[in-house]
Order: structure tokens, then C-alpha cells, then sequence
């Protein structure tokens, strides 16, 4: 559209919420202190019932399992496994609810 009235970018379409390609620094050092957070949950219920002399399965089975927050790769902290990605990565703040969600396992060799 030509002339006085010309159309703005946010009516020519496209996403009115623009996500960044990547994480900031900020973001980052949340993302790590969010993960650290879990793994010291995790800890602090661990030695609580051992104190008590029993133990959870899902407790055990998540120490098994999952890495803590030294143990992770940057890029497992970051970005997380898709299959429709073209290099099957894509930054962690594009899962939904990434906050919320624990992403620390990825399939092997991606």
C-alpha cells in the first residue's frame, strides 16, 4: 500500500510475539539456578528419608537417571531434542512451559 496510509510491520502479519532466536545470559543463569534448585530439592528429600531409614523409588530412580546441573553439557541445559528442527536442536525457551518442565535427557548422540 502505497501513499500517506502505508501499513505498519505488526499489521502485515506475521508473530506479534517475537521469541529470539537465542537465550540471553540472564535467561541462561536462571535456566542453571532453576536446574541447581531442583537438584537441591531432590537432595534435601533424599537425606530426610534416609534419616528416617526409608527411601522413594522415584527419588532413586531420578538420582539414577537424570544428570545434575554440573553434570549437564551447556547444550543440555539450553536446547532441547526435535525432530522437526533441522539440526534437531532448538533453544529450550521454545518448549512451552519450559520454566516448569524438567528437559535434562536428550536420545543419544543428539
Amino acid at each position: 500500500m502505497f501513499g500517506p496510509f502505508k501499513a505498519t510491520s505488526s499489521l502485515s502479519g506475521g508473530l506479534l510475539w517475537k521469541i529470539p532466536w537465542r537465550l540471553s545470559s540472564m535467561q541462561k543463569a536462571r535456566q542453571r539456578k532453576r536446574l541447581r534448585a531442583v537438584d537441591a530439592v531432590v537432595a534435601c528429600v533424599d537425606t530426610a528419608l534416609k534419616k528416617q531409614g526409608s527411601s522413594m523409588k522415584e527419588i532413586e530412580r531420578w538420582k539414577a537417571e537424570m544428570p545434575r546441573e554440573e553434570e549437564m553439557r551447556p547444550k543440555d541445559k539450553y536446547t532441547i531434542f526435535d525432530r522437526k528442527e533441522k539440526r534437531y536442536r532448538k533453544g529450550i525457551h521454545k518448549l512451552p512451559k519450559w520454566t516448569r518442565v524438567s528437559q535434562r535427557i536428550n536420545p543419544p548422540g543428539f
